[in-house]
């Protein structure tokens, strides 16, 4: 079956950075697009970053252009987003999406505090 796990959310200050990454499995991982989204409480989910099978096209929300960087290792089947110059804002679980399907990771949290 379809799995994606997430990891290396965590607590970092204004700033700071992270790095999440995304262990897919289940399915041929290398032949399509993936996705991080994020869903801060009380708000709707959205779309952070995509990035193509193979890597050659990304796009990002506007409100994180610059920033964040996604990224992936078809030989791992793991995508990742790193996460630079971190704001308050971007507190929210963080979700890894086989993009345009119902498949979904169990999410991480990313709390930006000082």
């Amino acid at each position: 079956q379809v799995q994606l796990v997430e990891s290396g959310g965590g607590l970092v200050q204004p700033g700071g950075s992270l790095t999440l990454s995304c262990v897919a499995s289940g399915f041929p991982f290398s032949s399509y697009a993936m996705s991080w989204y994020r869903q801060a409480q009380g708000k709707e989910r959205e779309l952070v970053a995509l990035i193509t099978d193979g890597g050659g096209w990304r796009d990002y929300a506007d409100s994180v252009k610059g920033r964040f960087t996604i990224s992936r290792n078809n030989a791992k089947n793991t995508v990742y987003l790193q996460m630079n110059s971190l704001k308050s804002e971007d507190t929210a679980v963080y979700l890894c999406n086989w993009y345009g399907t119902q498949y979904w990771g169990q999410g991480t949290q990313v709390t930006v505090s000082s």
